[in-house]
């Protein structure tokens, strides 16, 4: 589609939904302004999914309050406007911008340059500062929905003023905002944060926002996952470590994490010292390395940690388990020869590959550069950065490049998991760093017999455990694979007769290390089964009194209502274990 750029050319846009989303958030503003007169604006951006706008209303916006401004935006649609644009100097923009009341908007140009150009868009009676582009008529936002209305600080900052945010999106077709629309549906139902509550795996308390408690069947489901890392990591070569959960300043200062991510992390004084609770694991895996002297021979030196970190994030960002304030990462740090990058990265695209297989994610891979706020030489950034290249290159993967969003201390490759309703999540990670290994003074011995300098590799499969076990929740509905179920059979009486042999079934699934659990409970056969099946049990052994009788055999179904039939209780204990040991 053609789009209207700032300088006022019309040519082909390269983002047609981005265009058509940011051109509906100025439709939802200008049917604010006209609805509710008085009211101040603030942002209002196409974002990944659809388009927000920030508001500063007296009284603030009711839910209510969405079909009516959908209904205005729809008139304002059908008028098709035609959409201009001009500019100002920095100083009449401000002064033109006072005269309207928008407060916020100057504040915005303020911060400008003072040799700026500011441009405006205008479509009917409505004006906005706005870079663009835009559509050419606003007869182009033809399938749109708002959708919500947030609390959000002006520029982020709990020390401002908090506005009231509507959320929306916007297609091109009526046919792709119905997909989304079902799409959205469908992620309320698998939310992990009912699923979690209704499944008993975990919770979060008034007395600790941010701060996940797990529950013991989430535990079980949370060890199962850690199993499964710790027999990769063996079976890859890597050395597990643990380190401590709380270290001095001074460490964080050296390792450069002070600089640039202080608002952050969490203090406390020990000995009249200040002391970090650690947001990375990364320093304290450098201490385990120069505990000893190393040679070339040693490397690459794989090290693995699941560590707990705490970060502090804003309480209005907190998520479930997608956004927490502590967590575990499934961290790894290695050392390497530079002649060893290439293969080193390519060893874990491949174990990245395998895992996310396991669980059935497609995936696609980000090359992240280096941010403004960095630290290292133009030379040390540009040799880790075609490090990743030529890794990424010989592993013949796909990327696209997301400019400026590496690491303070060194570029990364980011994996963006899709899961089974098409959501992206950002997961896995492979950062090289050329900085703390030269911040901590570390080497090896090399083949001369003198000191070198090794590069380090920063690498997480899973990110966040409990993240990934969020993602996992929402990806399965809840229906776990058999490996990772806390409950992996229910034992179901169909009555007082069959109590006993229900017993004794229950105790040999036991002893065979499926985890069970046995319902003896006098109710009706039919509300066990919906129970087991609200559960999200996979296999319910139904045992009536021919099976009793028997002694042998148990009656099989599944959680998604399939009856299995009747079958040995022995071949329905080897067809389990067998699901257990290939993680099927």
């Amino acid at each position: 589609m053609k789009a209207l750029y700032s300088d006022g050319t019309v040519k082909e846009c390269e983002d047609e939904l981005k265009v058509l989303r940011h051109t509906a958030s100025h439709v939802l503003a200008q049917a604010v302004q006209r609805l509710y007169p008085g009211t101040k604006l603030a942002i209002g951006p196409a974002i990944d999914d659809g388009f927000y706008y920030d508001f500063d209303k007296e009284g603030g916006f009711v839910p209510e309050d969405l079909e009516k401004l959908e209904a205005e935006m729809k008139k304002i649609v059908k008028e098709n406007l035609k959409l201009e644009t001009f500019t100002k100097p920095r100083e009449e923009a401000i002064e033109y911008l006072r005269s309207k009341g928008e407060d916020y908007k100057v504040q915005l140009v303020e911060d400008l340059p003072e040799d700026a150009s500011i441009s405006f868009y205008k479509q009917g009676e409505f004006v906005d500062l706005c870079a663009g582009p835009h559509a050419l008529y606003t007869k182009a936002v033809k399938a749109f929905k708002l959708l919500s209305i947030a609390g959000a600080y002006w520029r982020g900052d709990e020390k401002n003023k908090m506005l009231q945010r509507i959320y929306g999106t916007a297609f091109a077709s009526k046919e792709a905002l119905d997909a989304h629309l079902t799409m959205l549906e469908e992620a309320k139902k698998r939310d992990h944060r009912r699923l979690g509550r209704e499944l008993g795996l975990f919770a979060i308390m008034e007395e600790g926002p941010g701060f996940p408690f797990f529950l013991p069947k989430g535990m079980v489901l949370k060890n199962s996952l850690i199993e499964y890392w710790r027999e990769l990591h063996v079976r890859e070569d890597y050395q597990e470590i643990s380190t401590p959960m709380i270290l001095n300043q001074s460490l964080w200062l050296q390792s450069g994490h002070w600089d640039h991510y202080k608002d952050n992390m969490y203090t406390t004084t020990i000995d009249d010292e200040t002391y970090c609770i650690k947001p990375m694991n990364c320093p304290g895996s450098i201490l385990v390395y120069k505990v000893y002297t190393h040679s070339y021979k040693e490397l690459p030196l794989r090290t693995c940690e699941l560590g707990l970190v705490h970060r502090h994030e804003r309480s209005g960002t907190l998520h479930g388990l997608m956004r927490v304030r502590c967590f575990t990462q499934d961290d790894s740090h290695i050392f390497v020869t530079p002649e060893q990058i290439g293969g080193e990265i390519t060893g874990i695209v491949r174990l990245i590959d395998e895992v996310y297989s396991k669980f059935g994610f497609k995936y696609h891979v980000e090359l992240s550069t280096r941010p403004e706020d960095s630290m290292g030489s133009d030379e040390d950034w540009e040799r880790a950065t075609n490090g990743l290249i030529d890794a990424l290159k010989a592993c013949g993967i796909d990327y696209v490049v997301n400019e400026g969003d590496g690491a303070f201390y060194g570029p990364k490759i980011d994996f963006h998991l899709e899961d089974s309703i098409g959501r992206t999540w950002q997961c896995g990670t492979i950062q090289l760093d050329f900085q703390m290994p030269q911040r901590f003074d570390i080497s090896y011995i090399g083949t001369d017999g003198d000191k070198h300098r090794p590069i380090m590799i920063h690498r997480v499969i899973f990110g966040s455990v409990e993240r990934f076990i969020g993602i996992l929740i929402e990806h399965y509905a809840g229906k776990f694979p058999v490996w990772l179920s806390p409950v992996q059979a229910k034992v179901l009486s169909v009555s007082e007769k069959t109590f006993a042999y229900a017993s004794d079934v229950a105790a040999k699934l036991k002893a065979a290390g499926i985890r069970m659990e046995l319902d003896n409970r006098d109710e009706k056969i039919g509300y066990k089964i919906r129970e087991a099946q609200l559960e999200k049990v996979p296999y319910m052994l139904v045992l009536g009194e021919k099976e009793s009788e028997d002694g042998t055999v148990v009656t099989v179904r599944c959680r998604d209502g399939t009856d299995a039939g009747q079958m040995k209780l022995e071949d329905f204990i080897a067809k389990v274990k067998r699901e257990i040991a290939e993680r099927s």
